[in-house]
């Protein structure tokens, strides 16, 4: 029923929407005991480093999935009536993640080429190069390149970040939506256009492939990393990814993954 509202409930319920710009990802790996980690390191990647650390900060746009419901109809039951009954839940086929690509390492290409590749078998033999004419795939098995648990999509917000000081850290606090994704790995990475036309960001687009994905609420100190000042995280970040891209000029990024 209708019902009288004061100023606190309009202000709680209809004048705090939740921002798109307000997330954070976590990019998995398959099992590190496997080929695939000195595949990693021959290929000038170290993890779980800070290279880990900096894909989680390059990822710029990500999309919270989504599932259906499969249904059949039945028909005969009652006279004129037809009815719907769910026998399966269906999930997105896959996620895209978009990042940005630091000047320095290319590190995002060069991760994900070199998590593809071992899905593939590349140049796991000495006399079987990619270069070679005569080249053959021979794909690994899916447990050695799909990573079971790890691809992570945290939705938070801008006020997350408000608690008091703690020993130079500042918690997180209140409630995060935390997808996890289960048994993902790398379907694609999507080509990349380079021109002598005005100069801009270059980013990859990579699709993650999954099983299913499991959403909870969580405490936001049980996800997300302690932050130093808040009120200077954004600075810091375009400050940090300017110099990543162009050494020799600065540019301001919209705010993305952090706060």
């Amino acid at each position: 029923m209708p019902s009288i509202k004061s100023v606190d409930d309009i202000k709680s319920s209809l004048l705090r929407p939740s921002l798109t710009s307000q997330f954070y990802v976590e990019i998995p790996v398959p099992n590190l005991d496997s080929q695939f980690k000195q595949k990693l390191q021959e290929n000038g990647v170290s993890w779980p480093t800070k290279d880990q650390d900096t894909i989680n900060l390059l990822c710029s746009e990500a999309v919270l999935p989504g599932s259906s419901l499969a249904t059949f109809e039945i028909n005969n039951d009652r006279t004129g009536v037809t009815e719907r009954h769910v026998h399966r839940r269906m999930f997105d086929d896959r996620i895209d993640l978009t990042f940005y690509v630091d000047a320095e390492n290319y590190l995002p290409i060069k991760f994900f080429e070199t998590w593809i590749d071992f899905i593939g078998g590349g140049a796991t033999e000495s006399d079987n190069k990619l270069i070679n004419k005569n080249y053959f795939y021979r794909m690994n098995y899916p447990d050695d390149y799909t990573a079971d648990q790890g691809l992570k999509v945290i939705k938070f917000e801008r006020d997350t970040y408000k608690s008091s000081s703690q020993g130079g850290y500042n918690r997180p606090t209140g409630s995060v939506l935390e997808y996890n994704f289960v048994r993902a790995f790398p379907l694609s990475i999507t080509s990349m256009p380079v021109s002598y036309d005005a100069s801009s960001l270059l980013k990859c687009t990579v699709s993650m492939s999954y099983i299913r994905y499991v959403v909870t609420m969580k405490k936001a100190s049980e996800s997300l990393p302690a932050s130093t000042n808040p009120t200077k995280v954004s600075d810091l970040k375009n400050k940090s990814l300017s110099q990543n891209f162009l050494k020799n000029g600065a540019f301001n990024l919209p705010s993305s993954n952090v706060a």
